[in-house]
Formats: C-alpha cells, structure tokens, sequence
C-alpha cells in the first residue's frame, strides 16, 4: 500500500512536533509564525502606548496607565520564586494598584497570507500576595484581543479587533464567565493635527456573555500558588471571523461571537497584532503571567 505523499509529510511534521518537548505542548498550524519562550527575553511582547502627538499628556488615559511587560521568576515571599512552567521566567503584565486600573502587552506583526491564524499560550493570574488570604476575587479580568487590518488593495478593508476575556471578578462577586466585545468607544482626534486619532477599545463598557461562557478556573488555595492554564483561539483572515476557541478542556461555540469593526486607517495595512491585558478589581495590582506563546498559520 502506497501512503500518499502529503500523509507522510503530516505524519513527519506531527513526529517532528512531538519530539521537541517545547512545542509538543502546542497544536500549531503548519507554519510556525513565532514561539515564545520568555527564558530567552521578551520576544516582542512590549507596552501598548496610546497614540499621541505634540505632548505625551495628549494620550488617552486608557493608554497612559500602560507600562512594560516584565520577565519574572513569579517571586513571592513564602518559597521564594514560582518560575515558569518549563524555564525560571514568564512574561508578567501587572496592573496598577486601583479598582478597575488595566495593562496590557502587545506584539506586532503583518501577514503574508489570509488564512486560519492559531494563537495559542499557557498562562496564569493571580494578585499580588500582599495579604494572608487567597484573594480568588482581586482579579477582576484577563485576556487578549487581535488588531488586524486588510490590505491595502482589498476591497471593503476593514479595522477588525476581535476580543475576549475571562471576567473573574467584578465589584467582589466571583463571575468566573468569558466575555467578548463588539464595540469600542468614540474615536477622538488627538494633538494639534488631523493626522492622528485614538480610542480605548478595553473601556468597561460593551462587554458581552459568550453563550455557554461560564467555566471555573484552577486557582489554588494561597495567594502565592499558581496553575498554568491551557488557552488556544484560531481566526480566519480571509472572512475575518473567529473559528474556535478552547480553554483547557473546554470548546466553546464561537457561532455568536462576533469582532469590533471599524473603518481600515490608512497606514496600518496588513496589520497582524496580538495583545494581553489584565485589570484589577481591587486597590491591588493584579498579574498576568505567560509561560509561553505559539503563533501558527495554515500556508
């Protein structure tokens, strides 16, 4: 029996996969756009700085409470460092010390091709262990979003940022729920100019329940215990529509979800970005920890 020529290339491409302990840990697309190992520094993943002009006081204050990602050993003062789930370093993105304050981290690309992306990591979250209590409700939300754009000869092209979340918290009660987003705020010029224009699109507002959305995450039993979590979302960049997504060992019915749409900019062609924020619900910074990223594509 003849096995044809394009099963013997899956069949080698899984082996090959397996056998490397870093990326068997992933189900990536075939071509591997970047994989992100924190160990060896930050890998792109920097502050998302607001648009300004003129004057850094021209930012929105959305964006003026971002600062840099950090690479961490998730130290702590009972047993000293957590380290990462494969190395001593995660990529850690920490809030500031107000209810409601956000952070995020943000890694940009363009693409090549309009096909399936994979975006997949491990992560946790906990806040910062400054009491003797476990704090399961100080984490008000984690999560990440996409900012793409079509090219510049695509008819129609639109600005398109899909968004998820995991809601932990809010205002105290345990909500253990994902969320997603369609709409942002109101874009607002920014500067002296007419060049430059801004909108903070993690605003509270506009959040929806993903349908069958609820799930309950591990979150160990001290404020300084961590569990790494499982995450994977795949999108087309032909249709610009969300295909799957799956947390651990749930699949979720991505049928109703649905992106933030806005008219393309005019200098942000083919634009591939992946962010992760984190915001707390507690006078106390809230972390977000990332073991390890794989980008993948199906070209």
């Amino acid at each position: 029996m003849t096995i044809p020529t394009n099963e013997m290339a899956e069949a080698l491409r899984l082996a090959l996969l397996r056998a490397d302990p870093k990326l068997s840990r992933f189900d990536p697309l075939p071509r591997i756009i970047s994989h992100d190992e924190f160990a060896t520094g930050h890998c792109g993943w920097s502050q998302l700085v607001g648009n300004y002009e003129d004057d850094l006081d021209t930012m929105l204050p959305g964006y003026a409470q971002h600062t840099s990602a950090m690479l961490s050993t998730l130290g702590h003062w009972d047993s000293g460092s957590h380290g990462g789930m494969a190395s001593s370093y995660a990529l850690k993105i920490a809030t500031r010390p107000r209810t409601g304050a956000q952070n995020v981290a943000i890694k940009r690309h363009t693409f090549r091709h309009r096909g399936r992306i994979r975006f997949e990591l491990y992560f946790t979250f906990k806040p910062e262990a400054s009491e003797l209590k476990l704090g399961e409700t100080d984490v008000r939300s984690v999560g990440f979003l996409f900012d793409l754009q079509a090219g510049d000869r695509d008819g129609g092209a639109e600005r398109v940022m899909p968004h998820l979340r995991f809601l932990n918290a809010l205002d105290g009660d345990h909500v253990q729920r994902w969320q997603f987003k369609q709409q942002t705020t109101e874009f607002k010029p920014v500067g002296s100019g007419d060049k430059t224009l801004s909108h903070y699109h993690l605003a509270p507002e506009g959040w929806e329940d993903l349908p069958g959305g609820e799930q309950r995450l591990c979150y160990n039993e001290i404020a300084t215990k961590v569990n790494w979590t499982y995450l994977r979302f795949d999108f087309d960049l032909d249709t610009m529509k969300a295909l799957d997504f799956q947390c651990n060992d749930r699949r979720f019915d991505m049928s109703g979800f649905e992106s933030i749409r806005i008219p393309a900019m005019k200098n942000l062609w083919c634009m591939l970005n992946f962010c992760l924020f984190a915001e707390t619900d507690t006078d106390k910074r809230a972390f977000l920890y990332v073991d390890s990223v794989c980008i993948s594509g199906d070209f």
